[in-house]
């Protein structure tokens, strides 16, 4: 049979696509089917909407333009889980996507069989082109990026339950361990950032290229719930002296006074995590702020958030991974940066504007999905994502 002669570049590519996808549906195992269709605010989708819209990236960029005879499962579906694509057409705005009662959990669940099956199909039929394994694995990387999304928002919807009900109770997922932290030294020089090497990057990670800096120092260790407990009880929330204008206006608008899903009970403060509301721990990496808190407490320090190209110079002398950590560097195209034609093109090039830069990991990101050159990148205001802060001066 074809089906047994895959030629071993496609193989690979077959065995990576079973795992990721099934990585996403076990994401989504500890859900009750009424989790899946909250959107509690416009930057948080449903659960749901995740699994169809991952599913939809390889219906329409690979399967229906390259596998011949192929039979979309519904052609209402692009309209409802094309994403951000102009090039692709119309779809549902994005404040909309909770309001989709259907297509129901259990439609979208045999969506995703049924494009997996046409994949398998098509990987066991076909030689790809250099070109199209690229996008094939640009689709592997887009579905880890929804996986860490599908965290993230599923802790905001849950965390936004007035019962404050647990994804895992046995979950550890958020713990980051305890090191000691000190001043690592730079030396004025012109260095090199940016991908180099083989395998998957982002376009936005290229080109490499030189850069210039000024000595500087950056601490070995992200701050601590802890060190940052100091900031709320000196008063950093009701000093604007720390804050960027636009931080203030943030502060005084939501009447902020801690990292999301902090709350102040019995004279105790509490977290919540994917376990459930517990005391919050002294000595784990504070998480959920944004830029303008990350920005404020570095000044009550006295020092500053580091550059991205600081951030990605020293990142072999310190260990990275356990949280995105903000950048004082706005999110831009670096020299040479060109979009592609077509709708992958709009993946990352239109972003580049009003956005800030995050560098490293998450615990919430997939396995093999990081890299010292990723490039996150997020508006100053947004604390949902699992964030946090490393000083430098």
């Amino acid at each position: 049979m074809v089906g047994q002669n895959i030629l071993s570049r496609e193989k690979v590519l077959l065995e990576n696509y079973t795992k990721i996808r099934n990585r996403s549906v076990e994401i989504c195992k500890p859900l009750a089917i009424e989790d899946y269709v909250v959107q509690p605010v416009v930057d948080v989708s449903p659960p749901k909407w995740h699994l169809g819209h991952t599913t939809w990236f390889f219906e329409t960029f690979i399967l229906i333009p390259n596998f011949e005879g192929y039979e979309v499962f519904d052609p209402q579906y692009n309209f409802v889980f094309n994403s951000y694509y102009e090039t692709i057409g119309a779809r549902v705005i994005r404040t909309d996507r909770g309001n989709l009662s259907r297509p129901s959990v259990s439609d979208i669940y045999r969506y995703r069989e049924y494009v997996d099956k046409q994949m398998n199909n098509f990987l066991a039929t076909h030689h790809l082109s250099e070109d199209l394994s690229k996008l094939f694995e640009l689709g592997l990387n887009h579905e880890q990026q929804h996986q860490e999304l599908l965290l993230t928002d599923i802790k905001f919807i849950l965390g936004h339950n007035p019962l404050f009900p647990a994804y895992d109770e046995h979950s550890d997922i958020e713990e980051t361990g305890i090191r000691k932290s000190r001043m690592i030294s730079f030396p004025e020089e012109v260095y090199e950032i940016g991908f180099k090497g083989e395998g998957f990057c982002f376009d936005n990670e290229l080109n490499r290229h030189k850069v210039y800096l000024n000595d500087f120092e950056i601490s070995s260790g992200l701050v601590n719930n802890a060190e940052y407990l100091e900031f709320i009880e000196d008063g950093g929330y009701s000093d604007f002296r720390y804050w960027h204008a636009e931080g203030w206006e943030w502060v005084k608008e939501n009447q902020a006074k801690a990292p999301l899903y902090w709350h102040f009970v019995d004279g105790t403060w509490m977290q919540y995590t994917l376990k459930g509301l517990i005391k919050v721990n002294p000595e784990e990496a504070v998480t959920h702020i944004n830029f303008y808190e990350a920005s404020a407490f570095a000044s009550w320090k006295g020092m500053r958030l580091p550059t991205e190209a600081e951030w990605e110079v020293a990142s072999e002398h310190f260990d990275w991974g356990k949280r995105w950590e903000w950048t004082g560097s706005a999110y831009l195209p670096y020299p040479g940066f060109k979009k592609v034609a077509g709708a992958v093109g709009e993946y990352n090039g239109k972003f580049m504007v009003n956005q800030m830069v995050l560098r490293g990991a998450s615990i919430a990101t997939p396995e093999g999905h990081s890299r010292n050159t990723y490039r996150n990148f997020f508006h100053a205001r947004l604390q949902w994502q699992f964030t946090g802060i490393r000083l430098a001066r």
